[in-house]
């Protein structure tokens, strides 16, 4: 997990968006929640005039099972912001009432009548960087299957557990969002109380070529695959079908379905400030994974443990 939380950005860039998410499964299967603290176009204070546009936004997304998702975001001005120097252990994010750390965070936001509060701790045995380009982009995992506690507080109403819920951490970063790209990752845990997770990822590159990883920690082991095969990519009903392997023969084949009431989209605001595009999320997704590894075969399934994102 060493420094794949730090900060990359310089706050006298111009063009540029860096946020730290989580993406938490409540384990009594009521919903999941997902949180972002973003840091956008700090060196121009994000795209001035633009009321979705602030430089520090915090985004808590709460997804009900059964029921239809619900955005709140509050922006803040630079003034508050504490951050920890670029490419500094350990890290950390805060403004106001709002604080992301190694492994913990917490929020309080008011957005439109509604007030969500939210403390939360973390711990995980697994984290991966998925795709590094540098100064381009970059996407890493510091916690993959993630294990949370803590509560959460969504107008009255509680969320409390231990454990709380199931997930991962995540820290992107980019000069901009890509064109097309698709995003999972399922955390599924283990009778023995330990938890498998996967993800995967695709994204356009220039020359026509495109960016392909997906990974899978499983009984205490990493399996990196390279090679895609991809039968279905459907945005409108967010379904994702695709085989992948690696140079020693092993397989996996992975069905992520994200259609349903918990199919959210989202306008993302271009890091130039020239306009939006709409993401595609469900946070609430069904996933059957095969793994067919040193000649046996596996099947990892969960009934709404993952999240599929979509773009383009």
């Amino acid at each position: 997990m060493k420094n794949l939380n730090a900060v990359f950005s310089k706050l006298n860039v111009r063009r540029r968006y860096e946020v730290w998410f989580l993406r938490l499964g409540l384990a009594d299967d009521s919903g999941a929640w997902w949180f972002r603290y973003l840091l956008m176009n700090p060196g121009r204070r994000g795209c001035a005039g633009n009321p979705s546009g602030m430089p520090v936004q915090v985004w808590a997304t709460w997804f009900p099972q059964g029921g239809k998702p619900s955005s709140f975001i509050q922006g803040f001005g630079l003034d508050q912001l504490q951050l920890s120097a670029p490419r500094s252990s350990p890290f950390h994010f805060g403004i106001g009432d709002n604080r992301i750390d190694e492994d913990s965070c917490r929020g309080r936001i008011e957005v439109d009548g509604h007030r969500i509060a939210w403390n939360l701790q973390y711990r995980s045995n697994a984290h991966v960087t998925l795709s590094d380009k540098g100064w381009i982009g970059f996407s890493r995992t510091p916690h993959s299957d993630a294990l949370f506690s803590g509560e959460i507080d969504f107008d009255g109403t509680q969320f409390r557990g231990e454990p709380l819920a199931w997930g991962l951490q995540g820290h992107n970063c980019g000069y901009r969002h890509r064109n097309q790209w698709t995003w999972t990752h399922a955390c599924i845990p283990q009778p023995d109380g330990s938890a498998s997770s996967f993800e995967a990822l695709t994204y356009e590159m220039p020359l026509g070529l495109r960016f392909r990883k997906a990974v899978l920690w499983h009984r205490g082991r990493w399996y990196m695959f390279g090679k895609f095969r991809e039968q279905v990519r459907d945005p409108k009903t967010l379904r994702w079908i695709l085989t992948c392997s690696d140079s020693s023969g092993n397989e996996v084949e992975i069905d992520i379905e994200g259609t349903g009431a918990s199919l959210h989209r989202l306008p993302y605001l271009k890091t130039d400030c020239s306009g939006t595009f709409e993401v595609a999320n469900n946070s609430l997704s069904a996933a059957r994974i095969v793994l067919r590894a040193n000649g046996t075969t596996e099947e990892l399934i969960t009934k709404n443990g993952a999240v599929l994102e979509m773009a383009g």
